[in-house]
C-alpha cells in the first residue's frame, strides 16, 4: 500500500522549492533515491534504516524499500473552489491522496515578494481552509440532494447517510474543517464515501530560514498555536536548506552540510515519517536470500491482513505466520541463530503484527 500526500501551499511559500527538492533525481540520503515518473508526481523511497541493516546480515539479491508518492498540487489560490488558477483540476487531485502537506511560509525575506504583501501563515493557510471548505460545501450539498431521493424512494441506508451529511454542511458552513468534527465510529463508512477533502488528515509544515531550522520561530508558534484544535502534524523544514543538500554530490559532503547545521538527518526524511504518524502506519520486512523487502501496514493490523499487502491470496490462505523481530535479528544475525533460541515465533490469525517484525507467511489457496 503506498501513501499518497498532496503537497499544498500559496505561491511563495516554498511549496515548489520542496517538490523540486523530493523531484531531485540526487538521494536524500546514501540510500533513499527519489525518481520522477511525471511532472507533478514523485515516488521516494521511505527512509529506514532497519532495512540496511537486514541488507547487510542478509546480503540480498536485492532490496526494495516501500514507497511514498509526492503529488504537487499546483493552482490553489483565492477562487479556486470556483475553478480560478485550475483549482477544479487540482482540487480533484487532492481527493486522491491520502494525506494533505499544507506548506506555510514562517520566513521573513524582502526578496520573496508575497502575494499577499506581507508574512502570516495562519491568514494563509486560513486562505486555503476556505477554498478547500467550499468545495467540500459544494460535494456534500450534491451528496444531500441525491440522498433525499434515495430516502423518498424508501432507501433507509440512506438516512444515517444523510444525518452525517446535514451535520458536515452545518460544520463547513461555519468555517471549519471536518477532520475537526467528532464523529461516531459507525458515521466513518459514510464519511469515507463522502470523499471530502478537508476530512484527510493534514501535516503543516513551516518552510523556515536557516536561522529557525533548528528550533522555529514566532510563526511556528503561531501555526503551533493556531492548529492545536487540528488533528495534524506540525514540521519545521527548511526548503532552501532541502534545495542546498540536493546540490552536493556524496553522502559525505551531505552529512558535513548537516553537521554544521546541527542536523542529523535531512528535514525530508522527516516529512515522511511524519506522515507515517499520521496515517497510523507501521512497516514490517520479508528477508531472504533472493530479496529483502519493506512492507507497509496500518497500526493494529492482524497477520493475515498485513499478508495481504503482499498478495490477496496470503491473506485468503494464510495458515500462519513465522514472526522474528528486528532487533533480535540484529543482536544475533541470523534466521537459524534465532530458531535455536526459541526467539522464532508461529503466530496465528489472531496476531497483531509490530512495526519492524520480520515476517514469513504460509498460505494455501
Amino acid at each position: 500500500m503506498a501513501l499518497k500526500c498532496g503537497i499544498v501551499g500559496l505561491p511563495n511559500v516554498g511549496k515548489s522549492t520542496l517538490f523540486n527538492c523530493l523531484s531531485n533525481a540526487k538521494a536524500q540520503s546514501a540510500n533513499f533515491p527519489f525518481c520522477t515518473i511525471e511532472p507533478n508526481v514523485g515516488t521516494i523511497n521511505v527512509p529506514d534504516s532497519r532495512i540496511l541493516e537486514l541488507e547487510k546480515l542478509v546480503n540480498p539479491e536485492r532490496v526494495i524499500f516501500t514507497t511514498m508518492e509526492i503529488v504537487d498540487i499546483a493552482g490553489l489560490v483565492k477562487g479556486a473552489s470556483k475553478g480560478e488558477g485550475l483549482g477544479n483540476q487540482f482540487l480533484g487531485n487532492i481527493r486522491e491522496c491520502d494525506a494533505i502537506i499544507h506548506v506555510l511560509r514562517c520566513f521573513d525575506n524582502g526578496n520573496i515578494i508575497h502575494v499577499d504583501g506581507s508574512v502570516n501563515p495562519m491568514r494563509d493557510k486560513e486562505v486555503i481552509d476556505i477554498e478547500l471548505q467550499l468545495k467540500d460545501l459544494e460535494t456534500i450539498e450534491k451528496r444531500i440532494h441525491a440522498l433525499s431521493r434515495n430516502i423518498k424512494s424508501g432507501d433507509k441506508d440512506s438516512v444515517g447517510a444523510n444525518n452525517l451529511a446535514l451535520k458536515i454542511k452545518a460544520h463547513l458552513e461555519q468555517g471549519k474543517n471536518v477532520r475537526e468534527m467528532a464523529i461516531d465510529d459507525k458515521d466513518l463508512p459514510y464519511l469515507t464515501e463522502f470523499q471530502l477533502i478537508t476530512a484527510k488528515p493534514v501535516l503543516y509544515l513551516c518552510n523556515v530560514d536557516e536561522a529557525a531550522v533548528k528550533s522555529g520561530n514566532t510563526y511556528v508558534d503561531q501555526v503551533r498555536e493556531g492548529v492545536k484544535n487540528e488533528k495534524a502534524e506540525v514540521l519545521v523544514i527548511g526548503a532552501q536548506i532541502e534545495a542546498d543538500i540536493t546540490e552536493l554530490e556524496t553522502y559525505e559532503e551531505r552529512k558535513i552540510f548537516l553537521d554544521e547545521l546541527s542536523l542529523d538527518e535531512p528535514g525530508v526524511n522527516r516529512l515522511i515519517r511524519s506522515a507515517y504518524r499520521l496515517l497510523d502506519l507501521q512497516t514490517y520486512f520479508t528477508a531472504g536470500v533472493k530479496e529483502v523487502r519493506a512492507w507497509t501496514f496500518k497500526r493494529g493490523w492482524t497477520a493475515p491482513q498485513t499478508a495481504g499487502v503482499i498478495h490477496s491470496d496470503f491473506e485468503k490462505g494464510f495458515i500462519r505466520a513465522e514472526v522474528m523481530k528486528f532487533d533480535d535479528f540484529a543482536e544475533f544475525g541470523s534466521e537459524a541463530k534465532l530458531k535455536e533460541l526459541g526467539k522464532l515465533k508461529v503466530e496465528g490469525k489472531e496476531y497483531i503484527v509490530q512495526d519492524g517484525d520480520i515476517m514469513h507467511f504460509r498460505f494455501n489457496v
